[in-house]
């Protein structure tokens, strides 16, 4: 694996508290690295070393957070993840000169936001595909749960004991989403702000991507026509996975459809009681099922074949008892070695899992039909032989070949046909497409 691809692991991992439990060394000991070669890694890659990098997010958030609410500073010491006032204090003004009353002081705050509402700019590093990023979520967004329109993304969120919403727009003259959340717990800010971050793939490093597949001549109109297509992430791993299992053997569009009939049938209506009507307003209406509901749910209910079903339980049991967890992964084989062991689960669903929920950006669906079509192939062997030389960005050569057979099928021939009628996000023994 590349370099690149390491810091792009331990930067996912810190966004997850990686930096919590034992500093750089086990986060390096997760990574199969000695921590003088990840510090070494960052300063080459990031230009800081691993606790910087950390540091500066969350300097940079509690500034935000000064500047722009009425929070108190204790909370904001809090939501900010300094745990305590006096290193927030102290961190705040070792960077900025400045204590935090001070900051506040000096703070136009001409558009504070209504109580338990928050705006926040995240910058990514241009090149940055929104357009092919939002087509990608509106083909697959959950009714109730999620919504895309008119260029911006919206969806229901549930953490700790508390429900929310939050949207997305895209400014691309200013390098950023604007990312507006409305939640009551301002100490899962940071949280909520990194999980969006990975969900639309802003960390990623479209210069050391491009080197991998700029030189493919498969790739190399589309990656220059194309710039800055990501990897869509998700907002919760077993939401994810659940969806992927929906979709087998079916469309992207019946696959949406059963989505929200499972989560109409299976979900909890979103909570009122923090002004939320305005989420309705905006066709947000439910919260994804949890895994200890779809455990034991009668989801032939919902047109599932029994095997299905069975599948979607097996999960929801294995997460609900803790057996397959989404967050912390750094073995991302052992971890589709997991997901394999459910019945009903293949090395397609396992890959595509691991792409999008673990944000692993060497994953690669290989056995899938648009992978193979677009390259000209027959067999998932010859594919991954050619794919070699797209590592460790394998998953975003995916994201162009989905790209491109999705417009190479709108031709009407035998095999758009059989795409049209065949899966779009799932795992059988059949290759199975997926498009944008």
């Amino acid at each position: 694996m590349g370099t690149s691809n390491t810091v792009s692991r331990a930067l996912r991992l810190i966004g997850e508290s990686g930096l919590d439990d034992g500093g750089v060394e086990v986060l390096a000991e997760r990574l199969g690295v000695g921590s003088r070669h990840l510090r070494r890694l960052f300063l080459r890659h990031l230009g800081a070393t691993p606790i910087a990098v950390a540091q500066t997010r969350r300097l940079h958030f509690a500034k935000k957070l000064i500047d722009e609410t009425t929070l108190p500073m204790n909370q904001i010491a809090l939501a900010s993840g300094f745990g305590c006032v006096r290193r927030f204090n102290a961190g705040i003004s070792k960077v900025y000169h400045r204590t935090p009353t001070q900051i506040r002081r000096l703070a136009r705050q001409t558009k504070l936001q209504p109580g338990n509402q928050y705006v926040f700019r995240l910058h990514f590093r241009p090149p940055y595909h929104g357009e092919g990023m939002l087509a990608f979520l509106a083909a697959r967004a959950t009714p109730g749960v999620e919504f895309v329109e008119e260029g911006c993304y919206r969806r229901t969120i549930f953490l700790n004991g508390r429900d929310g919403y939050f949207e997305i727009s895209i400014d691309q003259e200013s390098s950023a989403l604007v990312a507006r959340i409305e939640f009551g717990d301002p100490r899962s800010l940071f949280f909520i702000v990194e999980r969006i971050r990975a969900m639309f793939d802003l960390n990623a490093d479209w210069s050391a991507i491009v080197q991998s597949l700029r030189f493919d001549p498969a790739l190399i109109d589309r990656v220059e026509s194309d710039p800055g297509l990501r990897v869509p992430g998700c907002w919760n791993g077993f939401e994810l996975a659940t969806r992927a299992i929906l979709g087998q053997q079916i469309t992207v569009k019946g696959a949406t459809a059963l989505a929200g009939r499972l989560t109409a049938s299976f979900g909890r209506p979103l909570s009122l009681s923090l002004g939320l009507p305005l989420a309705a307003a905006k066709g947000l209406t439910h919260l994804f099922p949890t895994p200890e509901v779809l455990a034991d749910a009668k989801l032939v209910s919902i047109g599932l074949t029994g095997a299905r079903a069975e599948t979607i339980r097996a999960l929801a049991r294995a997460v609900a008892d803790g057996k397959i967890q989404f967050e912390g992964v750094v073995d991302a084989d052992a971890f589709q070695q997991q997901l394999c062991e459910i019945p009903g689960i293949g090395r397609w669903t396992a890959q595509y899992v691991a792409m999008r929920a673990l944000g692993e950006p060497d994953a690669f669906p290989s056995s899938d039909l648009g992978l193979l079509r677009a390259m000209g192939l027959q067999n998932p062997r010859e594919l991954e032989k050619r794919a070699e030389a797209w590592r460790p960005w394998r998953a975003y050569a995916a994201m162009y070949l989905w790209k491109i057979g999705s417009q190479a099928a709108g031709g009407g021939s035998k095999l758009a046909s059989r795409i049209q009628k065949m899966g779009m996000e799932g795992t059988v023994p059949q290759q199975v497409p997926m498009s944008l």
